[in-house]
């Protein structure tokens, strides 16, 4: 979190902070997606939590709608079953068995229905960028898990073994 310079309107006094989530890394597909996913979100980290927020704040549902969040446990140390948000609680569900562990499905109600490649939050960034842009090509016909097997196979690799 990175706190604002300037006291919230409502703030009590001159020395209060407040603490915004910047703003999510996310791509989306441009109209109607025909492959097998929407775009890509790369969160800062596996604190489902933290990130969920913003992310649902971003896809702009309307203040009533009911949100549900699928995702698989596996990627998400201690999923919550609730997340909180400024003025609703995100339901979060655990994906069935056989799922692709890189996939966040987000229900927004009547504003749309989003499959999300999940981009690792430890990922360099130039295969997250990559990433990013492949999963929002309309184009593009291939699932999360080949996309990230392709980012691993081709990625630059050190001198010193690891990863760049």
């Amino acid at each position: 979190m990175e706190p604002s310079s300037t006291p919230a309107d409502d703030a009590p006094g001159a020395d209060a902070h407040t603490y915004r989530m910047p703003l999510p890394r996310l791509t989306l597909t441009p109209d109607v997606s025909h492959g097998p996913l929407d775009g890509a979100w790369w969160p800062r980290c596996d604190a489902l939590e933290l990130e969920l927020p913003s992310l649902v704040d971003l896809l702009e549902p309307e203040p009533e709608a009911v949100i549900r969040v699928t995702v698989d446990p596996a990627g998400w140390p201690d999923t919550p079953h609730t997340v909180r948000a400024p003025g609703r609680v995100i339901a979060v569900e655990p994906t069935g068995p056989g799922s692709d562990a890189h996939i966040i499905t987000l229900d927004c109600g009547t504003v749309g229905r989003w499959v999300l490649l999940v981009v690792p939050p430890e990922e360099p960034p130039g295969t997250a960028v990559r990433l990013l842009a492949a999963a929002a090509d309309p184009e593009n016909p291939l699932t999360a898990a080949s996309m990230l097997a392709l980012a691993d196979a081709s990625r630059p690799v050190g001198a010193a073994g690891e990863a760049e």
